[in-house]
Order: structure tokens, then sequence, then C-alpha cells
């Protein structure tokens, strides 16, 4: 990991199990059904986990060994690496729809469970909780929504995939790069060196910037730029 992002211990085990799809995403109508990193796992569960092991190929297991061989971070910025640090401490989270918070005990109102859909995942870091030297932060984001945030920016200040920087929120369309902000269907942050974290039917978690994501990526928007911060 880059120099002070110091991610839960689970990190590694949880993104390795998500690349794998070793963990079963509930429908929405059971959303009550998921765990969050720290509960027991049941026997269902682990029979899921279990049975998906059995099916691995051998391409699996190199495409997966692969991708974490080659896993790296660069170097942040200060502020770069406070959004992040917040960020990549909620890898292994459920996907939530209409989660934004880590408990069931939300800001809003009960959410049973804890857990987060793919904007209410980025509202989470960016928002629901003010960074102390940057009270502004918290309100260049208006919109909850994935089509909202992706369209608070106007189109000359959309940042193409070559010129992402770490914390830039990565937005994902139905026509790639000529998608207009109502086909903007997912929503994730940038880590740097290709990758990006995100919650997506596998819960929270870290993924390369490759095959669907690089044909559907959109446009990227740089938060901390927006209010003066690098």
């Amino acid at each position: 990991m880059a120099a002070g992002l110091q991610p839960p211990l689970r990190f590694g085990n949880e993104v390795v199990a998500r690349l794998l799809r070793f963990r079963f995403n509930h429908p929405a109508n059971a959303d009550n059904l998921e765990l969050l990193p720290n509960n027991p796992i049941t026997r269902a569960e682990t029979a899921y986990s279990v049975a998906r092991v059995l099916q691995l190929t051998q391409w699996d297991l190199q495409w997966a060994n692969s991708l974490a061989s080659s896993f790296s971070l660069p170097e942040y910025t200060d502020w770069q690496r406070r959004v992040l640090t917040r960020a990549v401490r909620f890898v292994g989270y459920p996907y939530v729809w209409g989660g934004m918070w880590e408990t069931p005990e939300a800001p809003f109102g009960v959410r049973a469970p804890g857990g987060f859909d793919c904007s209410g995942f980025v509202w989470r870091i960016y928002k629901l909780r003010p960074y102390a030297g940057a009270p502004r932060l918290g309100t260049t984001i208006i919109g909850r929504t994935t089509y909202q945030m992706s369209g608070e920016i106007p189109r000359t200040r959309r940042i193409p995939r070559g010129h992402l920087r770490p914390a830039d929120l990565v937005f994902f369309g139905d026509n790639g790069t000529r998608s207009t902000p109502a086909q903007v269907g997912h929503v994730g942050m940038f880590l740097g060196h290709g990758w990006f974290i995100h919650s997506s039917s596998q819960g929270v978690t870290v993924v390369p910037l490759t095959d669907w994501y690089a044909t559907s990526f959109a446009w990227g928007r740089r938060p901390l730029a927006e209010v003066g911060l690098s």
C-alpha cells in the first residue's frame, strides 16, 4: 500500500474473496441477511463460498494471482491520503441498496443492516462526516444518486480516464464516454495505478479499471480540486 494508507487487516483476504466471487449478494428484498465484516459467517454463506471454491479453475487462480501480484498504489498527497484512508476502511462491507452508513444506526434513521450502494459509499466518504480543515469538502457533492453526482459538473470539468488522479470519482455509463448523466449507473473512487474502490454486487472492494469498467467509463470528477485542495 502507499505510504500512510492503512487498510484494515482483512483488506487482502476481502479483496481476493470478492474478485473470485466467494461472497453471496442477497437480493434487495433480503438485504437484512447481509453480513458486516465482523459478523460470524452463517452456515449457508459458508456453503456458498465452499461451492465457489470447488468451481475454481486453474485459469481463475492464475488470473487472481496475476492481479494480486500486480497491485500497487502511488504516493498520495495529504488530502488524497485522508480521503482514501477513510474509503479503504470499509472494504468488506456489504452492498445494500440505498445504504450509506456502516451500521444500522445511520444519521437519517435506522437502516438494517449497515452497508452501501455505489453512490451511498461515495456519499459516506465525502459528505456524511466533515474533514477537519476542509468544511467545504462536504458541500461540493450535492446529489445522492450517480446521475446527479455525475451531472453536477460542466462538460469542461469532466476528467478523461488518462488524466485521473487518486480520490477522483469515476463514473460508468451505458454508452461509455458518450453517456449522458442520466445514463450513468455506477460510481467509484480512483485509487491510482489503474485501480479503484467501489461498492458493487460484491460489496465494498477494490478492482482494476479494465474490461467492462474500461469500456463503460464515462468521465471522472475531482471533488478535492473543486474546493481548492490537491
